[in-house]
């Protein structure tokens, strides 16, 4: 792979990169959607209760927003080593180079992470009640899966790409929680 600076974040990245990006950008990614559409059994849930996480499923005329996080030359094997330790667990993500438009108008090249539809983990397509059921009691080696839920859905937020989807699954998962801590009691 040719050396490439700009990392695209979409999900957790935005708020638990791994490392200190030397800049960090609001940028737009063409041909793809932010979907629950990875089923976690390491980080966010387990084989035998598999949680949801996000992936960039390709998508003709969507448009993700996420934040281009650039690398320190000094870091770039460490980060990247890093990254695939992360992100590759599984095989279920491919890394791919993709260009990022930049909210200051430039264009780069960015290593993102991209779902792999052909992967058994791949679960696109779930009605978002069944989304808001797995993610509302799945929890893996990173914490509740509910958890990567809300950090990604305030996060975004707060850098003014609310993201509507995660806002309505968030609601939904409270809710969920909430009934089953009244059954409990």
């Amino acid at each position: 792979m040719d050396r490439i600076d700009w990392v695209f974040g979409y999900g957790s990245l935005i708020w638990n990169p791994g490392f200190t990006p030397v800049e960090t950008v609001a940028a737009r990614l063409g041909g793809f959607a932010r979907s629950f559409c990875l089923r976690s059994i390491q980080h966010r849930g387990t084989e035998a209760l598999p949680g949801l996480v996000l992936g960039l499923d390709s998508q003709e005329g969507a448009t993700c927003q996420g934040l281009a996080l650039r690398i320190a030359p000094q870091d770039h094997d460490t980060v990247l080593d890093e990254l695939r330790r992360r992100e590759l667990v599984t095989d279920a993500y491919r890394e791919a180079i993709l260009p990022l438009d930049l909210e200051d108008g430039r264009q780069v090249r960015a290593l993102a992470y991209v779902m792999r539809r052909d992967h058994w983990q791949y679960a696109g397509g779930l009605p978002h009640d069944e989304q808001a059921r797995i993610i509302a009691i799945a929890q893996g080696g990173r914490g509740p899966n509910s958890e990567y839920l809300f950090n990604t859905a305030s996060h975004l937020a707060s850098i003014g790409m609310a993201d509507d989807h995660l806002e309505a699954l968030s609601a939904k998962v409270r809710a969920l929680q909430e009934g089953n801590g009244k059954a409990q009691r």
